[in-house]
């Protein structure tokens, strides 16, 4: 149970018709409320000073502000938060609204990122807001995989598909790799990539790097049961295997050639690491068009709000969101319904192209 949650189920009923009164008021007016406003809405009568007290307990709660010492209230961001989450009272779709949307996403020709367009327009004219699109990555197979070195923080990758389709993303690299690692990187999964997804290549590389793990422990276990060696930060990033007076204790040749197979895998283990963790950060990357109709700096404004909704394909898989930027004191019974109803529409639209 959130914080919120707690607090709202501690409240009394005056006490949370109040609050509820004023966080309505302020959206729909974008001004404090007062006391006396209030003694004339709320169910029950009580006098504007019985409002005052409860209010001075909700601005307590850190529910509520005071702009100036003697005007109304207004609700803090934990205040909007309780309020979203416990007593938002979303309403059906408006039908006009309905209509502004499907006529705009009617047309489902063009590819997917012209139909994305389409879709950050319905949400911007119909809300009035900045809209926020989440496109979603390509999942062909791979091609040809390249890192470029952008600097010591900033890398790309350039991902070439089967189906032709090239897409570049931003990532920030491991710490201490060099063009010379990315490359060694790039050359490997090259050598495995055809036929592959993304995903799919991850998944090879994981697969390789238990592999490996399971040869070191089968050659070490001799070692460590007799006394020779032992591991530190076993399974960890940094794991290494000590061999104790390794002059006086190894005295076979086998035991010479298993260690130095032991480094050998490990070596090729690191690597597979690095490439691994090249691998994921690449899928995570910013791509190209990822924010349509809206700025970064958005979410940085104070006082700025986001409503946003995840769409699925054909799989139930989440692959993408929309959303709208706007000012804190948002419609959001109003902007909810809009917002679900475009993800649900592009969520069949992008099913339905497979």
């Amino acid at each position: 149970m959130t914080d919120s949650t707690r607090i709202l189920e501690e409240m009394n009923d005056r006490s949370r018709e109040v609050f509820r009164r004023v966080v309505e008021g302020y959206l729909e007016s974008g001004d404090p409320v007062g006391s006396r406003t209030l003694t004339r809405t709320l169910s029950e009568k009580v006098s504007a000073a019985t409002i005052r007290n409860v209010m001075q307990d909700l601005e307590f709660l850190g529910l509520l502000d005071s702009p100036h010492v003697s005007a109304g209230r207004v609700p803090t961001q934990l205040g909007l938060r309780m309020f979203v989450d416990g007593l938002l009272e979303v309403g059906d779709l408006d039908s006009t609204d309905r209509e502004k949307i499907d006529a705009t996403l009617g047309n489902a020709s063009g590819d997917v990122g012209t139909m994305l367009d389409r879709v950050s327009t319905a949400l911007s004219g119909v809300t009035h807001g900045a809209s926020l699109v989440l496109a979603p990555k390509h999942e062909a197979p791979i091609k040809h995989i390249e890192f470029v070195s952008l600097g010591h923080d900033r890398a790309l990758v350039v991902l070439v598909f089967a189906d032709g389709h090239v897409e570049n993303r931003l990532f920030t690299p491991p710490a201490g790799q060099t063009p010379s690692s990315m490359r060694e990187a790039a050359n490997f999964l090259n050598a495995v990539a055809e036929g592959r997804t993304l995903s799919e290549l991850g998944q090879a590389v994981r697969t390789e790097i238990s592999k490996r793990r399971q040869e070191i422990d089968s050659l070490a276990r001799d070692l460590v049961e007799n006394g020779l060696a032992l591991w530190t930060n076993e399974g960890g990033q940094n794991e290494r295997l000590i061999v104790r007076g390794r002059s006086n204790l190894l005295g076979t040749e086998e035991e010479e050639q298993d260690l130095e197979r032991i480094r050998t895998l490990f070596d090729d283990l690191e690597r597979k690491r690095d490439i691994a963790e090249f691998l994921e950060l690449a899928e995570q990357g910013d791509g190209v068009r990822i924010f349509i109709g809206s700025e970064n700096k958005l979410f940085s404004l104070s006082g700025s709000s986001l409503v946003v909704s995840p769409y699925m394909n054909a799989d139930r898989k989440i692959v993408g969101a929309v959303g709208v930027i706007g000012p804190k004191r948002l419609n959001y019974g109003r902007i909810v319904p809009i917002v679900d109803y475009t993800a649900q529409l592009v969520g069949k639209l992008i099913s339905d192209r497979g």
